[in-house]
This record gives C-alpha cells, structure tokens and sequence, in this order.
C-alpha cells in the first residue's frame, strides 16, 4: 500500500520539487502552496529521504479530516491510529500550525493542547501507557495542519530539516542554503555532463551540491544512525532501510564526468570550502583556488559559472563599489568567457543591470529574506564597437 506524503519547500522552488519527486518514483504529485503531495512505495519512501536535494521537509500523512472545532480537533486526533505509529515509550512534540493566521477558528495554542489530548486518548483506550511531550528533543515529531476547517495530522519523517546535510561548518557571514543551491543547479539543468565554475565559492555550498548531483551522490546518505524521524517508527523496516542506502550508495560514480572548479578572492573562505568539501567526502572532486572574479578565465572552452553575487553586505553596503563590481564582473564574463553559461543570483534591488549583459532569463527566487533574481545570460563573442 502507497504511503500519503508531502515535501516542503520555498513556494518558488515548488515546480522544482515537484519534478524530482516525479523522477524518484512518487505519484499522483500534486503541487500545492510551499509543499509537493505525492504517493509512494515503501522503497521510494525510504529512498526520498536519502536523496531528494530541494525538500525541506518530508512529512508522512495519518490523517486528514474535517476538524471546524476544538472539540472535533480533539476527536479527529483520537480517532488516528498513533498507537499503530509509535511505542509509547516514544517521546513526541506537536507542531500546529493554523494556515488562516489571527483569523483561524482556532488559535495554534488550542490545536496543541486538544492534539495532544486526543494523542493520549488514543494510546489509554487501548489500555496502552500514553506518551510523553518532550518540546526539546521528541523521538516523534507530529504536525497538525488546519486549514478551512480541517486538519492533516502528519508524522516528521525526516527528522532534522533536510537542508541539514551535515558538512558545513561555521565560518562564512552569508552561507547558500544547501537546498537553494541545489535547485538553482536543477534549474539550469547542471548534471555533471559539463564543466562548472563558482568564482565567489564562500563556504563551497553550490561546488559541493554540484559535485554531488555530478558524482551521482545521494545529498543526505552521510546522516547518521537514528537522525531520520522515520527510523522511530513503529513499521520501520531495518533492512529495507539498509538495501536502499547500499543501492544507492553503489550507484555512485568514481569522478564527475566534467571538472568542478572553485575560487574565493578570501583564502579563509577557500579552506573553509576545502574543509566542508572534505566532509561531505568531495574533496578530490572540487579544484579550490584563490582570486578574484575579476581576474579569472575560464578554466574550459565552455561550461556553467554559477556564483551568488554580494547584495552589499559584503561590500560595507557601498552602492558605488557595488556597481564598480558588478561592471568589472560583467566585463569579465564577456573577456575571458565567451561560450559559457552563466547563472548569477543576485538581489532584486542590487545593480545587476550594471552586468552590461542582458539576461536570456530571470528567474525569481528568495535567499532566505532576501528577494532575489537567478539571471542566466549566454556568454556569445563580444565584438568591440569601432572607434
């Protein structure tokens, strides 16, 4: 029997999301608002978990149910099969979240208590010990999503967000989340069949995730033992958890069909980059240096650069020294890099119209809070004009 499932993400990243489910082997995948609700086997189940690159969350649907009242909340939460979920020697925390905000029919402090009631009902009226709230570190995460009058109760099955992957260390201002630097890559079609360039590399985030999607690398299959919310499960299978690792495992490959390069005019930054690419065992698959974009060429006759340009931070904030910036990375792209594609994530309000290219396409993203543009230019031989 199919597993009910749905993935978060930023709204933005949803048709992104969507596709890679898709290509996993979920079905009937139905993008909604921030999520992708999808059916799947036991196997893809398992396997989702390990590799999808742009979900934030996994979540594992019990039930979904008309709930206008926090007596019918309280109802609804007794009548689910927790029980059949979890030992009640689990500990759990209950997520609620009312999608009508300061105007839903019941406030989000009100669904936790009468989930939490309806949870313990559940486990006494089968003569079964209840569970007990740990809000620190629960072994189960449950999430009870009300929206028009009724409520998904769900399970985390992820656990830790799935941008977690576990290889990146402290030390960068402005570090690319994970997922966002992965769907940027799916974005503009990066599988490893061409040479990548990120001459603003930081932390390495977007090198890494590359290196990954080029080496056929499963984003989180480095996790350790007992960190997924699904190996807390009641029907947790242990050995079907174990083949689907090892296959996945397997079918990666020994190098990336095509170079991954990477520089940082900061050497700090650089062996920040080498230390997290050492840690998400990608270290001899990444060619670090130090320099500035400016000074670059590029380093094949064609390929993909990808950078996320400072919005000003870095910059002190100085428009002018932003705008020089930007002019120099523009006359760059069109000396040393005819030929490429270049995908740039850059600030909404930010010069980028100081590139001097213009975009072939503009894609509209959010860097956390920051609006952003991921502009895509191709880079054709640039003819000077005559005096």
């Amino acid at each position: 029997m199919d597993i009910h499932l749905y993935a978060t993400c930023p709204d933005e990243l949803v048709p992104a999301l969507a596709a890679e489910i898709a290509e996993l082997g979920g079905t009937d995948v139905r993008p909604a608002y921030k999520a992708v609700h999808f059916q799947a086997s036991k196997e893809v189940y398992y396997a989702a978990h390990l590799e999808l690159r742009t979900a934030s969350r996994l979540l594992r649907v019990v039930r979904d149910a008309a709930a206008a009242s926090p007596q019918m909340l309280y109802d609804q939460a007794g009548r689910a099969p927790w029980p059949d979920l979890f030992e009640p020697d689990r500990t759990f925390a209950i997520e609620s979240i009312a999608a009508e905000g300061r105007d839903a029919g019941i406030p989000e402090v009100e669904i936790t208590r009468r989930v939490r009631e309806g949870i313990v009902t559940s486990f006494t009226r089968r003569g079964l010990p209840p569970p007990r709230v740990d809000t620190g570190a629960p072994r189960i995460g449950i999430v009870a999503y009300v929206e028009r009058g009724r409520c998904t109760f769900a399970l985390d099955s992820a656990g830790k967000s799935l941008d977690k992957r576990g290889y990146r260390l402290e030390g960068h201002p402005a570090p690319l989340k994970e997922t966002l630097a992965a769907a940027i890559l799916r974005m503009v079609g990066y599988d490893g069949s061409t040479p990548l360039f990120d001459p603003m590399c930081g932390s390495g985030t977007i090198a890494i995730e590359a290196a990954m999607i080029a080496l056929q690398k499963a984003p989180l299959i480095h996790r350790g033992k007992g960190e997924f919310g699904l190996e807390w499960f009641k029907d947790f299978d242990r050995e079907l958890w174990r083949a689907t690792q090892e296959r996945i495992r397997h079918r990666r490959v020994p190098a990336p069909p095509q170079p991954i390069f990477a520089s940082d005019i900061d050497p700090a930054y650089v062996d920040l980059a080498r230390r997290n690419s050492l840690r998400a065992r990608v270290e001899r698959d990444i060619a670090f240096s130090t320099g500035r974009f400016q000074d670059a060429k590029a380093p094949a006759p064609a390929g993909l650069l990808v950078a996320n340009l400072p919005y000003g931070t870095r910059m002190g904030g100085a428009s002018d020294d932003l705008k020089s910036l930007y002019i120099e990375i523009g006359d760059t792209l069109k000396r040393g890099f005819q030929g490429w594609t270049a995908a740039l994530l850059v600030a909404r309000d930010s010069p980028h119209k100081f590139i001097g290219l213009k975009p072939a396409k503009k894609i509209p993203l959010m860097n956390g809070t920051i609006p952003a543009w991921l502009l895509l230019f191709e880079i054709r031989p640039w003819k000077t004009p005559a005096a």
